[in-house]
C-alpha cells in the first residue's frame, strides 16, 4: 500500500485536476504516479512540462524508454520499470529482448549502448562523469543537444524513481521488479 495517498476524483487538489484531465487524454488512463504527483500542481506541472519538452527533442521514444529502464533498474524503482516496460512495449515498440538489456545499460546497437552506458555513469557519478565517458558518446555520433538531453532525461527518471521509492506507489501496471528485489 502506498504511504502518500493516491487521491481519488473527489479529493484531488483542484489547481491539478486540469493537469491530470490532461495526462488521462493523452494517456487514455490515469497512472497512480500522476494522481500521487497531483498532491503539489507545482510539482506536477514541473514533472509534465519537463517531460513533454523532451518528448519534442532529438532522442527517440526508443531511446528515452530505455534510459527510463535503465536508471529505474539502477534505483530499484519497480513503479517505473513495470510502467516503462509497458510503454517500452506498446508505445516505443520494443521487444522483450531489448527491455531486458536496456535495465542493464546495455543495447546491442552500439549508439544505442553508449548512450545507456553515458546516462547510468551520469547517475553513478551523480553527473560527475569525466572527458573520456564524453569522448565515447561523442564517438558514438551525439551532439551536445543530446548530450544535454540524456542528461535531463536521466534527471526526469531520477524524479520519478525517488517519489515512487520514497511513496512506495501502488503500481498500476503489469508488475516488473528490479532485480535487486527479486
Amino acid at each position: 500500500m502506498s504511504r502518500i495517498t493516491i487521491p481519488t476524483d473527489d479529493n484531488t487538489v483542484e489547481a491539478s485536476k486540469p493537469l491530470l484531465v490532461a495526462v488521462h487524454k493523452q494517456l487514455g488512463v490515469m497512472p497512480n504516479l500522476m494522481k500521487l504527483v497531483g498532491h503539489s500542481p507545482a510539482a506536477l506541472e514541473g514533472y509534465l512540462s519537463l517531460n513533454g519538452a523532451l518528448g519534442k527533442g532529438k532522442l527517440n521514444v526508443q531511446l528515452r524508454e530505455r534510459i527510463a529502464l535503465t536508471i529505474a533498474e539502477y534505483n530499484g524503482c519497480d513503479y517505473c520499470l513495470s510502467a516503462h516496460d509497458y510503454l517500452g512495449r506498446n508505445v516505443a515498440k520494443l521487444s522483450t529482448p531489448e527491455l531486458e538489456t536496456a535495465r542493464d545499460g546495455r543495447s546491442e546497437d552500439a549508439n544505442t549502448q553508449a548512450a545507456l552506458q553515458f546516462a547510468l555513469r551520469v547517475a553513478q557519478t551523480r553527473g560527475r562523469v569525466n572527458d573520456a565517458d564524453i569522448a565515447k558518446l561523442r564517438l558514438a555520433g551525439f551532439d551536445e543537444a543530446s548530450i544535454v538531453e540524456i542528461v535531463a532525461n536521466v534527471a526526469v527518471n531520477v524524479l520519478t524513481n525517488y517519489i515512487n521509492n520514497v511513496a512506495l506507489t501502488d503500481i498500476d501496471f503489469p508488475v516488473v521488479q528490479a532485480k535487486l528485489a527479486a
